[in-house]
């Protein structure tokens, strides 16, 4: 598998062809793989805002007072505002703000970004990141994986992850075949949207001189069946309940 950056992408503004300057800059191939980072997407969906297009509401103010106590400095309750409502709920309020987003992912803050942003304050994550990565999938002919970094509990560091795909599944299923002793796996299904994230995110790096847009060649899904169901419901989950169950209690 070779993963690489696409070079020389200029800075992205609201209604920019992210597909054709990515066509303009490398020869695709069918089983390319295209990963690209959610800020340009966002960027050029218009997603930019400003603080005062917020009003804080009660909870925010409440949020942004308990925040800023425990961390000995002033937190603006409209940052507070946009994360409620960029957000389906909120599972955690403090000390984090663990939001559940409108289109499934869960993350700190609802994804919002408040770097390289040339023109603005805040930049929101795409209103739904799959359909996102269908349009630019549709124009490339190829798999499409829009990518975001988050956190993960227990380990210091950022990772990059899938928020929306097209093109592919998002996971490929082991279950049915076995392991080297022929004992039958029984729960394995692999998130490779987020592996090839992670991946690529390796090569597009992090600040000033990131580049928002890598290529996965030379990997193949294999004769696996697929699945598109990366975002736990909650029926399914242990851990939302859990989250709730105990802040309900506290």
């Amino acid at each position: 598998m070779n993963v690489f950056a696409v070079e020389g992408l200029p800075e992205i503004e609201p209604g920019d062809d992210i597909a054709g300057m990515i066509a303009d800059r490398v020869d695709l191939r069918p089983d390319d793989v295209v990963c690209v980072a959610s800020t340009i997407v966002s960027k050029t969906e218009g997603r930019q805002a400003d603080l005062a297009e917020f009003e804080a509401g009660e909870q925010a103010q409440d949020i942004a007072e308990r925040v800023g106590e425990a961390a000995d400095e002033t937190k603006d309750p409209r940052f507070a505002q946009a994360v409620i409502e960029e957000s389906e709920e909120l599972l955690m309020e403090f000390p984090i703000m663990l939001a559940v987003t409108q289109f499934g992912h869960i993350g700190v803050n609802a994804g919002i970004d408040r770097s390289n942003i040339p023109d603005a304050e805040l930049l929101l994550l795409p209103k739904d990141p799959t359909a996102s990565a269908q349009r630019l999938h549709d124009d490339l002919g190829v798999p499409v994986i829009v990518t975001d970094t988050s956190g993960r509990p227990f380990r210091h560091g950022q990772r990059g992850v899938a928020i929306g795909w097209a093109g592919m599944p998002a996971a490929r299923d082991w279950r049915g075949t076995t392991d080297r002793d022929g004992k039958e796996l029984e729960a394995t299904v692999q998130a490779v949207v987020d592996e090839l994230a992670a991946a690529a995110n390796l090569v597009t790096g992090e600040g000033d001189g990131g580049n928002p847009v890598a290529v996965v060649r030379d990997w193949e899904f294999g004769d696996f069946d697929g699945s598109d169901a990366l975002f736990r419901e909650e029926d399914e989950d242990l851990i939302q309940p859990a989250i709730k169950e105990y802040y309900a209690g506290n």
